[in-house]
């Protein structure tokens, strides 16, 4: 889900879409024998967020003067990182090589001027399996060379095999 900043997403009658040729949403399928998993609560809670049926959501932050992400526990071990701080490019290392360049946009937009974005991809993990993602993030506090970014990770509650497909709609 590709959402670039400032752009109205509601259309004329009702209707929601950003136009010809831009893509909204990724349509992941799973072949899922079983229903989504309900976690334990009390393990599955992050940052202020309560765990749901469908996925997991944590908070991340970034700090525009160093360029620094803040990733939480279960962002930082899907994303295949030793540590909670990292830099935009080391994040995306294990997207999507086919979505990189539109997330690294995004970011760059957000850095040089309060903007709100989102996106969705997969996860590539060295165990060879595919971690659905969504992002949602905003930049704020630009006054002189300081600016903050704020987000959100939602992690559904499923792996894609190796062999799904995600198609554009």
């Amino acid at each position: 889900m590709f959402c670039p900043a400032g752009q109205d997403l509601q259309h004329g009658e009702g209707r929601f879409g950003l136009g010809l040729g831009t893509t909204l949403f990724k349509i992941a399928n799973a072949d899922l024998a079983t229903s989504f998993a309900v976690g334990d609560p009390e393990s599955d809670r992050f940052l202020g967020q309560n765990a749901c049926r469908f996925g997991i959501s944590e908070d991340w932050t970034g700090d525009l003067t160093n360029g620094i992400l803040t990733l939480g526990s279960r962002a930082r071990q899907l994303h295949g990182l030793d540590s909670h701080e990292c830099g935009l490019l080391t994040m995306m290392r294990c997207y999507d090589s086919a979505d990189r360049g539109h997330i690294l946009r995004l970011f760059e937009q957000a850095a040089t001027e309060p903007s709100r974005f989102c996106y969705s991809t997969t996860i590539l993990s060295a165990a060879h399996q595919r971690q659905p993602v969504f992002c949602i993030g905003e930049s704020t506090g630009f006054d002189g060379t300081r600016g903050t970014m704020v987000g959100l990770f939602i992690f559904p509650r499923f792996q894609l095999p190796t062999t799904a497909t995600v198609t554009p709609v």
